[in-house]
């Protein structure tokens, strides 16, 4: 519950702090006076936007400062020790506002962004303005209160997930069939390309071996003709022979060898020397030998090393990197083929999204069917209540009808009612006058407030448009809902504001160049003379003080 509220040159107020009790409080003034002044400065406190305009003249700054005791509050605790933001059990929250416009915000001392402001507030006070029973005749609004007092946020949060779900993969299939016609043309042209290698098969390393055949098979003739003369040279049983000559300075060394050792190492590398010719002899006869001058082979090497360079030449790439261009075709291919499989995927995953988005949606539906029947009897106990004896109050609720999956289900809520004794049930915009439409919206705020826990309840002037013994009524309501909740309520009528445990008095001084807002506690002769000025206006009597007792008596 919001336990005080410090407000330091803000508007025309310059310095004004607020100790507020549990149970209902009421703000009362005369017109003009800002009795608004405490609930703006909340506003601010739970996360507004600023303008320089609420800085009061001549300052600097405006510092808005609230207190909130959250003991009994496990939501907010839980959420300030999530935020690493938790202090015991108090929260206060400070906000700066400089003239020059900048804004700073605070939570248990720690500087945090208005959107973390505008979270907890959510979790400390509920605000209700004078002008939200205009709200009550959108449809949507309508269909939020009905939720609220249901409390469907977890089936709605599911809602949420599935429609999410279900928009990003719609999306990637729209984008899948958008670019289908040009996918199709592209795999048409990858599958021919990748037939023809496929057809042609050449193999990692292959083109370079097919390469060095070719050399060898086209110039086979001449192979053999070399092969033969050096041969001839090395090895031709004759004294001239390269092998033979070598063989006789062999011998020779060997003998300086004998007669002198400084020859021993002359003598064994010109050995090792024969040895290595001798074996390069042989290894060339065996080259020679094995050199193939079949037509045929060299044909069939011929047709496919001509095949790998015209395939090379035909797809713009390297003779030997063909063979990479063929599974970099294949891989596309495959890849193309992966996102005609991922389209019937998304179908069957959109199928499935759908199917889990109907089932959550009609267990919504029909919970919202069964709350909707007990709210609609609350709202009419409450309408009758509140001076509309006659009141009829109904939820209808339609299915949309709606292809798409919207993020609060198929259903579309209407609030229906009829004032009168045989008058159908109609939409509220129709029937509803602004001081029933009034009255209703603060049957239903009474109503969703005790269904609903908040800590702390604000009412701006909810009863315009109200009076007389409906005014009492209403005062009663918003006193019975003060007995388990704070509230406060801002009020010009003396029947709500006697329902107060604590009195506020907001009051606007000047001295002719400078204008402020004071707000004092009301003790229990000052709460008589403001009841008794609501009554009877500025000239209060005694018949008027008498009915003020009255009224704070009951």
């Amino acid at each position: 519950m919001l336990t005080n509220l410090s407000i330091r040159n803000f508007a025309i107020v310059s310095h004004v702090e607020i100790d507020w009790q549990h149970g209902m409080t009421t703000i009362t003034g005369e017109t003009g006076a800002g009795k608004s002044i405490a609930i703006d400065a909340l506003g601010l406190c739970l996360g507004e936007r600023a303008t320089t305009s609420v800085v009061r003249p001549g300052s600097d700054k405006a510092e808005l400062i609230a207190c909130f005791d959250v003991c009994n509050n496990d939501k907010a605790r839980q959420w300030l020790t999530v935020q690493d933001l938790h202090n015991d059990n108090e929260c206060i929250i400070r906000r700066l506002i400089t003239s020059e416009g900048r804004s700073k915000a605070y939570i248990n001392g720690t500087p945090v962004p208005l959107a973390q402001l505008k979270v907890l507030g959510q979790l400390l006070i509920n605000i209700h303005g004078q002008h939200d029973h205009q709200l009550l005749l959108k449809t949507t609004e309508q269909r939020l209160l009905l939720d609220d007092y249901a409390q469907h946020q977890g089936l709605l949060d599911e809602i949420k997930y599935f429609q999410k779900q279900w928009r990003a993969t719609n999306t990637e299939l729209q984008t899948l069939l958008e670019s289908q016609q040009q996918r199709q043309a592209q795999q048409q042209l990858l599958q021919y390309q990748v037939k023809e290698l496929d057809e042609f098969s050449l193999q990692e390393g292959e083109f370079s071996q097919l390469e060095a055949d070719f050399k060898r098979h086209a110039n086979a003739q001449q192979l053999l003709v070399l092969s033969g003369q050096c041969l001839k040279q090395l090895d031709d049983e004759n004294e001239y022979s390269l092998t033979a000559q070598l063989q006789k300075i062999v011998d020779d060394v060997q003998q300086l060898a004998a007669l002198d050792n400084g020859a021993e190492e002359i003598s064994k590398m010109l050995t090792e020397a024969s040895i290595q010719i001798q074996e390069a002899s042989r290894d060339l006869n065996y080259y020679q030998q094995s050199i193939d001058l079949d037509p045929e082979s060299f044909s069939i090497i011929e047709e496919r090393y001509s095949t790998a360079l015209n395939l090379a030449r035909k797809h713009q790439v390297n003779p030997e990197d063909l063979f990479a261009y063929h599974q970099k075709l294949q891989g596309q291919l495959q890849h193309l083929s992966g996102d005609e499989e991922r389209h019937q995927h998304l179908h069957d995953e959109l199928d499935t999204i759908k199917e889990q988005y109907h089932q959550v949606a009609a267990k919504l539906s029909n919970s919202r069917s069964k709350a909707a029947k007990k709210l609609a009897k609350l709202i009419t106990q409450s309408m009758r209540e509140l001076s509309m004896p006659d009141a009829q109050f109904s939820v209808k609720i339609t299915d949309s009808h709606s292809e798409q999956l919207s993020a609060y289900g198929f259903d579309d809520v209407e609030f229906l009612v009829s004032m009168n004794p045989g008058q159908p049930l109609e939409a509220l915009h129709k029937v509803a006058s602004g001081g029933e439409l009034s009255r209703i919206s603060l049957a239903i705020q009474v109503i969703l407030a005790e269904k609903v826990i908040t800590p702390t309840l604000i009412f701006d002037e909810v009863d315009v448009g109200i009076s007389g013994p409906t005014a009492a009524k209403v005062g009663q309501k918003l006193q019975q809902l003060g007995g388990n909740t704070q509230v406060i309520c801002v009020t010009h009528l003396p029947q709500v504001a006697s329902k107060g445990r604590q009195q506020l008095f907001v009051a606007k001084l000047t001295d002719g160049k400078h204008t402020q807002t004071s707000v004092t506690p009301l003790n229990q002769d000052a709460r008589e003379r403001e009841i008794a000025r609501l009554l009877a206006g500025d000239e209060i009597t005694d018949n008027a003080i008498a009915n003020a007792r009255e009224l704070l008596a009951s």
